[in-house]
């Protein structure tokens, strides 16, 4: 299972969340910025549904899977 860390950092003269190499929108304050980093990471960890998939690989053939909706990454809010 994969783990997403959310990161509270300075950002274009405010604050902002980020996640790898993306930035959120910027914040006025930290703490609005940590709320919002809370509430994204909260919202990937809600199961969603389960789904079929199907795609094709680099080969051209075809694959069908299930994407289980409770398959969820571990979450975490710093800074």
């Amino acid at each position: 299972m994969a783990d997403v860390h959310y990161r509270i950092v300075e950002h274009e003269g405010g604050w902002a969340y980020k996640v790898g190499d993306v930035f959120s929108e910027r914040y006025a304050a930290h703490d609005e910025a940590r709320e919002a980093a809370e509430r994204a990471a909260a919202g990937q960890r809600l199961p969603g549904a389960t789904e079929d998939i199907e795609y094709q690989d680099e080969a051209g053939d075809w694959h069908d899977e299930i994407s289980l909706g409770k398959d969820r990454p571990e979450t975490d809010v710093t800074g």
